[in-house]
């Protein structure tokens, strides 16, 4: 309960008149309270200033959901600083972001919140959804013409408890089969709001979108707002989703935030260190918010967990690996990611990209050596495989790598490629390693998206979108070779490689 215990305590409550500049505060405060159930505070915020009286009754909310989070505050600070000071990595302390964005819930319980789509399989979406209503049933009717659902499909629902905190009902359908590059019109729970989306192409070319480290800033909604603005086919997104820290309603939020985006196009996540969410003994294995919202179709692939999985579409096989689980040379996900790799198809799937959070490559001060022990156990099996591309997120810039193997430049290496820029809250990675590596070809602590661009079997162009105001400027753009189609890396990789010593 950190994040809501910081929450309370760290914006100012009052300026000097004790009124006007506190009215955005009191709001974000109301939005907690009701999203704990405490109503008290919510109906505070038609007044335009507030009383003494008002003030009472604001306090014994406060109370009522922050001494306890603060005793554990205190607590952890004493026993577990690291836990809290991970903003702070070095000396390196970021600028802010813009400021959050408290998305509400304006509907009736029964009505479907928080939509968004995932792919199943070569032919199937799952719709998920979220019903403060707990008899809402787990039904998605849907149809290739507006208003017209000619087919529906029953799914299953959860739901978790968080400390006080209660979800809504969870629910989970998969839809189809689908045709390819076919736009669906569906709705969920039998009624309510019409959606649509676009299913992806059967063959090249294919375009996605990569975006690390979103939030919900409105940094955050610039970024969405551009990668709108152009069609793509499916969204990637390397870890740190919500950020919210332990603080449910603001995964709630999160969810109603990106809704009109994720529930036209399909969006593929793997886990960050946001996500993690553990505190000693009550909730010590993690992730529990994360895999009952997010649930990805790591079942389709042979993995046992949700944290790491794949997929294909298009001739393109996409890995998304878990950087905060166990990934030893004994570990499931180790022995998983082998069988995954022996089993893709060069001749009929040339390229393959890896997305994970922590970097294995990284120039920026912050975060130094994070994905060091990943890349020393795992970096071989990418090499030899002949991995294409690898995207991660964590520090809060832009870097685009040369192809690399064991820290070499080598061309039968995958390039490597940060882009934990989305919009969190927490600000930019201004400071880069001087004088510069000759490993890394492009670098920029701005916030914005990345685009690949798959045309066929042979090429693909990689690009990359700063956000300046109301446009996104392409800071960084290049076309990319498959190595399935390289000769020079083509036998095996411990006879047709040279290393460039850098």
């Amino acid at each position: 309960m950190y994040s809501l215990s910081f929450s309370v305590s760290a914006i100012p409550l009052y300026n000097k008149n004790g009124c006007s500049s506190s009215i955005t505060t009191f709001r974000k405060l109301s939005f907690i309270c009701s999203s704990y159930k405490l109503k008290k505070l919510s109906l505070l915020i038609n007044n335009p200033c507030y009383n003494n009286n008002n003030i009472s009754i604001m306090s014994k909310c406060l109370k009522s959901i922050a001494i306890f989070p603060l005793l554990i505050h205190t607590l952890c600070f004493l026993l577990f600083p690291q836990l809290l000071l991970s903003h702070d990595i070095g000396g390196f302390v970021r600028l802010p972001a813009r400021s959050i964005i408290i998305t509400s819930h304006q509907l009736s319980e029964s009505e479907p919140q928080q939509v968004h789509i995932s792919l199943v399989g070569r032919d199937k979406m799952k719709v998920s959804w979220i019903t403060e209503e707990k008899h809402t049933k787990s039904v998605v009717e849907y149809g290739t013409k507006s208003g017209e659902y000619s087919k529906k499909a029953t799914g299953k629902h959860t739901s978790y408890q968080y400390f006080f905190y209660n979800s809504g009902r969870i629910h989970n359908a998969v839809i189809g089969p689908l045709e390819p590059s076919t736009t669906y019109f569906y709705r969920c729970g039998g009624s309510g709001p019409e959606f649509s989306f676009k299913t992806p192409p059967p063959k090249l070319p294919i375009e996605f979108v990569i975006v690390g480290d979103l939030g919900q800033t409105e940094w955050t909604a610039s970024t969405l707002k551009h990668v709108d603005s152009s069609d793509y086919d499916v969204f990637l997104l390397p870890g740190d989703l919500s950020y919210a820290d332990t603080q449910q309603p603001l995964w709630d939020s999160f969810g109603r935030l990106v809704q009109p985006y994720a529930s036209k196009r399909p969006w593929m996540v793997t886990e960050g260190n946001h996500e993690i969410e553990t505190f000693p003994i009550i909730y010590p294995h993690g992730f529990k918010a994360y895999n009952a919202r997010w649930a990805m179709p790591f079942q389709e692939s042979g993995s046992t967990s949700n944290l790491y999985y794949s997929f294909e579409v298009a001739s393109t096989h996409v890995i998304m690996l878990g950087s905060y689980t166990d990934f030893d040379a004994q570990s499931e996900q180790y022995t998983w990611l082998q069988n995954d790799l022996a089993n893709i198809d060069r001749s009929k799937t040339p390229w393959v990209i890896v997305l994970l959070h922590a970097p294995w490559y990284n120039t920026n001060e912050a975060h130094q050596g994070e994905g060091e022990s990943m890349r020393k156990v795992m970096e071989d099996l990418l090499y030899q495989a002949r991995v294409d591309l690898v995207f991660a997120g964590h520090v809060h810039a832009y870097e685009r790598f040369t192809r690399i193997y064991d820290n070499k430049a080598d061309p039968c290496g995958p390039i490597y490629v940060t882009v934990g820029d989305g919009g969190n809250r927490e600000g930019l990675a201004l400071n880069f390693k001087s004088p510069p590596s000759p490993l890394s070809l492009y670098r920029e602590p701005s916030f914005g998206h990345g685009r690949l661009k798959i045309v066929d079997e042979t090429r693909a162009y990689w690009s990359w979108h700063r956000n300046n105001d109301t446009d996104a400027v392409i800071a960084d753009g290049v076309w990319i070779e498959s190595l399935s189609r390289s000769k020079a890396c083509s036998g095996r990789p411990d006879q047709k490689v040279v290393h460039e010593e850098l």
